[in-house]
């Protein structure tokens, strides 16, 4: 009697401390950390050219305007660098100073004529139109909360010319005197590269940051003009 008492006390032990055991597996829930919001890129600044020689005047603010979207792809072994690459325009304004630029001419070369002893236009500018694929590497020092977090990142972009303008407005003399108040506007890609590379970089924290690109392929084809070579740097909007 003793001894089914002390087997059936085994027993019931026995299965008590079985019935503690979780004998299912249960896997670790994956850790996945948010992408960086850095989808939507719109960059405000402030474009100049490189090489450009003294006989050219350009004067006041020159401005540029690009818009990007861009897809990004968290390291896995490092989620705090990640590789992105998208799509989009960039625009640039370059202003002159009582100069005239005849892009339409037919001469050999680009001329960029010193207009202040005659006729000029009180408002004149060389408007170009890229469409863009950047490409950037990202280190972003706290994935988990994109919008308090440092980031920087380097890259470049390579870009097809789309359009190139320039436009005049209010005709002045020599003394400032308006001749005739209207708008003139001339398109033609023929002085220009069609192709762009430049190289870019960026740093700030959270959805502001400050940015800046250069060219490094000319602006104009070889041999019909100066060799020029923009850069641009400004403020930038992230966000999505």
């Amino acid at each position: 009697m003793r001894r089914i008492v002390f087997t059936g006390f085994i027993l019931i032990a026995a299965l008590h401390v079985f019935a503690q055991k979780d004998s299912t597996v249960h896997p670790k829930p994956a850790v996945t950390l948010p992408r960086s919001n850095d989808h939507l890129i719109l960059q405000f600044g402030y474009t100049a050219w490189n090489g450009t020689p003294d006989t050219i005047n350009t004067s006041g603010f020159h401005r540029a305007f690009n818009a990007y979207f861009m897809f990004d792809f968290p390291f896995k072994s490092n989620p705090h660098f990640s590789a992105a690459i998208g799509a989009g325009v960039s625009t640039e304004n370059v202003y002159f100073d009582k100069t005239i630029v005849d892009i339409k001419s037919t001469s050999s070369s680009l001329q960029f004529r010193d207009a202040s002893d005659t006729n000029h236009f009180k408002k004149f500018k060389i408007a170009t139109t890229f469409l863009e694929a950047p490409v950037e590497l990202r280190y972003n020092a706290n994935p988990e909360n994109n919008n308090k977090s440092f980031k920087i990142a380097v890259g470049a972009k390579i870009g097809t010319l789309l359009n190139a303008h320039t436009k005049g407005k209010e005709l002045q003399n020599k003394g400032g005197g308006t001749v005739n108040d209207y708008i003139t506007k001339e398109n033609t890609k023929r002085f220009f590269n069609q192709n762009r590379i430049s190289l870019t970089g960026r740093i700030g924290y959270g959805n502001l940051s400050i940015f800046g690109s250069y060219a490094v392929t000319p602006l104009f084809k070889e041999g019909l003009a100066p060799t020029i070579r923009p850069f641009t740097f400004g403020i930038m909007l992230s966000g999505l």
